[in-house]
């Protein structure tokens, strides 16, 4: 197979998303966020990451670091859990012992707390009064009894109770519709013993994202961006492949872009649309040009998506097969890549990145075959965090 003319596979942290082709540093991509993060380390350990750094992410199956990293994207989003690891301070309290500094927590320390109910109760904090909001905390069991818990409010009381709780740290997350001035929290039945830790409420949101720490106030993670990778000479109007590996935060994302364009116009763009409902639409060109919306089995997974194109038709390949081929027209001037629309820093992609490679010449079907297939069983399922028994 021809070697990419461009090639992004995540390997290390810095202020900028680095390509190791082209090897001169014209396919490094400018990257901020103004602010610190949190990722999961090669160790399957949460760590903070500094502001303006890129943040290289390890997924983890049963608590256990699976596949190669990816970069992770996020948009902006506040904690408005002002003591997201502070349990046994918190206001309100009914019939639930709590001990801090417990057990050793996902991020490697000994702070964790435990939650003992000696009768059915529950332990809260924040009072929110927000339209839509979603909770998130991490949790595992301390005994082998039932531990019936879940999210609280005292507008709703327990809600998603059923927590699939494990002796190995899980994150749980629960998306409330609007409550007004609720306490929200932990509650569970009596006899219920599991250790706890950070807590996380994320207003107007619909789907968690990494743990933002707080110590007795909200924090803000500032939103990411990831543009401006190549120039004229790295891309071929006349003909290429772009190829993405990428998976979602959440199938309910709509309108986020990866692109390669001329910088302003949409007759001269690439574009990979991310739809909601597991959907994406690949653009090139727009008067008489290539537009095909296709469906993704699931986009929170790892899918493998690829484009070929020339002057005249395009064709896409997702996960090993060539699923469509369609007229188009020329292309011209195309000189950046970027994780956003073609010609503004809107649309900005939120997911997870394992690579993206961009060929100047056509590939052959049986390349892009190749090209978009998991290399082995074990790689898709890891891929796809399936678990190998």
């Amino acid at each position: 197979m021809a070697k990419p003319n461009l090639a992004l596979i995540p390997a290390t942290i810095g202020d900028k998303v680095y390509s190791i082709l082209p090897s001169d540093g014209v396919g490094d991509f400018d990257f901020d966020r103004a602010s610190t993060a949190t990722r999961i380390n090669a160790q399957g350990l949460i760590e903070t990451v500094a502001s303006g750094e890129n943040r290289l992410n390890y997924s983890l199956l049963d608590g256990e670091v699976v596949g190669c990293p990816h970069l992770l994207f996020e948009p902006a989003r506040t904690n408005l859990e002002a003591k997201s690891n502070e349990f046994s301070t918190w206001a309100v309290n009914s019939n639930t012992t709590r001990t801090a500094d417990y057990i050793i927590s996902p991020d490697g320390t000994l702070n964790a707390t435990r939650l003992q109910f000696t009768a059915n109760g529950f332990c809260a904090n924040t009072s929110q009064s927000l339209a839509t909001y979603t909770v998130s905390c991490y949790a595992k069991r301390n005994d082998n009894g039932t531990q019936n818990v879940g999210f609280f409010t005292n507008g709703s009381g327990v809600v998603n109770s059923a927590w699939d709780i494990t002796s190995e740290w899980k994150r749980f997350s629960y998306t409330f519709p609007a409550l007004n001035a609720s306490f929200m929290g932990i509650a569970g039945v009596s006899g219920a013993d599991i250790s706890v830790y950070g807590f996380q409420i994320e207003g107007l949101a619909s789907y968690a994202t990494s743990y933002i720490p707080t110590n007795g106030s909200a924090v803000t993670r500032a939103a990411e961006t990831c543009n401006g990778s190549g120039n004229a000479a790295t891309f071929n109007d006349s003909e290429g492949v772009l190829m993405v590996e990428s998976s979602l935060l959440d199938v309910l994302q709509d309108g986020i872009r990866i692109s390669i364009s001329d910088g302003s116009s949409a007759e001269n763009r690439i574009t990979f649309r991310y739809l909601n409902d597991n959907q994406i639409q690949i653009e090139l060109g727009l008067t008489n040009g290539f537009s095909e919306t296709l469906n993704l089995d699931n986009s929170e997974n790892f899918n493998k998506i690829a484009v070929v194109y020339n002057s005249t038709n395009a064709s896409i390949f997702i996960n090993g097969f060539n699923l469509v081929t369609d007229t188009m027209s020329a292309l011209s001037g195309l000189s950046q890549l970027q994780f956003n629309r073609f010609n503004a820093n809107i649309e900005n992609f939120h997911g997870n990145v394992k690579q993206v490679q961009y060929f100047n010449l056509v590939l052959d079907s049986e390349q892009l075959e190749q090209l978009t297939s998991w290399d082995s069983f074990r790689a898709m399922a890891e891929g796809q965090l399936y678990t190998i028994e």
